[in-house]
């Protein structure tokens, strides 16, 4: 059948009605019966932030960089924690924040966590520069950035989490409308991952451009994951359990990404695009080699292969992806404005993002069809316990 044909005659409503009793499964078009899933909760207390290490992520993020006002100083920084810790405390358990406007939209957790981030700006309305971790910092100047400001920095960072969309936009306004007389919004982005329920658990996401994302992630709850995430607190013994977080906005160019054939993209991104598996092995999981050739000699993984690049140099250089896609209404002319909201956890940003970063903008071939666009960086402090507020160890002394 031609596409024109498809398209223009009535075929087309038939086969439309046969897709739609292929989705629900029967003929009256009736839905099957799905367990709920919205009162799933997330601890929200405990020695670190959820948000980090809860598996599998959330289905929807909404990422705030927020500005402190120029009045704010320590005793404003600590009223902005005790509210925002005890709306999280209601808010992650189902039930509204304390003077919620539409607490029925807090009925419905739906695992949400909070996660809350230190930029520069708030050890300078403390202060207390000295306090701040020496990672804590803008990243280095890659020449692949082309950073737009309405994306880049921020003094207070958010990161809401949670299977369902409403429940992150209601927790973001809470959060954010309670603090409203000593903050400004400086970006929101909004990411999103398969429905929870689409793949089976354990499945690596996908992002726009087709490619699985994430194979070699450390694993939370493995003997290899709390070193290179948490810190220890032996440099700032505030920072002990907390960690930090780098959040990059990366434009995929689409338009030009659909250009570009399918081996080609393998050999950009070095693994087989259907299943994940390096380009010299058969599963997603089968470690690559970078040594092997053709029989003319030639690296059946390009050594600019964005997984050649990316590769860690030693296993303390690793970091803990938890990326988000975004998508968002393209400019006239263009087909599509997406990318990743790429986030990163690591216990050091300069000695594990920062070398892997280098290599990437000194020689990845993605480079091609992907620019960062965003890009910011928050120190993570620890969790808390009853009775006391995120961030004590560093605001209470």
């Amino acid at each position: 059948m031609t596409r024109r044909r498809l398209l223009g005659s009535s075929a087309a409503a038939v086969g439309a009605a046969g897709v739609g009793a292929g989705i629900y499964g029967v003929a009256d078009g009736s839905r099957p019966a799905a367990a709920a899933t919205g009162t799933d909760t997330v601890a929200w207390d405990g020695p670190r932030q959820a948000g980090i290490a809860t598996t599998p992520p959330q289905a929807h993020a909404l990422f705030v960089g927020l500005d402190l006002l120029p009045r704010v100083g320590p005793a404003e920084l600590i009223g902005i924690m005790k509210v925002w810790t005890a709306d999280i405390a209601r808010l992650t358990q189902g039930r509204p924040a304390l003077a919620d406007t539409e607490p029925e939209l807090a009925a419905a957790p739906a695992r949400l966590t909070v996660t809350i981030g230190y930029g520069p700006g708030v050890f300078a309305a403390l202060g207390r520069p000295e306090a701040a971790p020496a990672w804590l910092m803008p990243l280095p100047a890659f020449s692949i950035d082309r950073l737009d400001p309405a994306y880049t920095g921020a003094d207070l960072g958010l990161q809401v989490c949670s299977d369902d969309p409403v429940t992150v936009a209601h927790a973001v306004r809470v959060l954010v409308k309670n603090v409203r007389s000593l903050v400004t919004v400086r970006w929101i982005q909004r990411g999103f991952r398969r429905a929870r329920g689409t793949e089976a658990p354990g499945t690596t996401m996908r992002n726009l451009m087709g490619q699985v994302d994430g194979t070699t992630n450390p694993e939370p709850g493995t003997a290899d994951f709390d070193p290179l995430v948490w810190d220890d607190g032996s440099d700032r013994s505030w920072m002990r359990d907390g960690t930090s977080m780098v959040l990059r906005r990366i434009r995929m160019e689409l338009d030009t990404w659909d250009e570009l054939d399918r081996p080609g993209r393998e050999l950009s991104v070095g693994r087989t695009l259907a299943t994940g598996a390096p380009l010299t092995g058969t599963h997603e999981s089968d470690e690559p080699d970078f040594a092997a050739t053709d029989r003319n000699g030639i690296p059946v993984i390009p050594p600019s292969a964005h997984i050649a690049r990316a590769r860690h140099t030693h296993p303390g250089e690793r970091i803990f992806r938890r990326v988000y896609n975004y998508d968002d209404p393209p400019a006239p002319g263009e087909v599509s404005n997406s990318g990743l909201l790429f986030v990163s956890f690591q216990r050091d940003i300069t000695a594990q993002f920062v070398p892997v970063q280098r290599r990437l903008d000194e020689f990845d071939a993605l480079n091609e069809w992907t620019v960062p666009v965003g890009s910011a960086v928050f120190a993570i402090p620890p969790g808390v316990g009853s009775g006391s507020y995120i961030g004590e160890g560093l605001l209470g002394r």
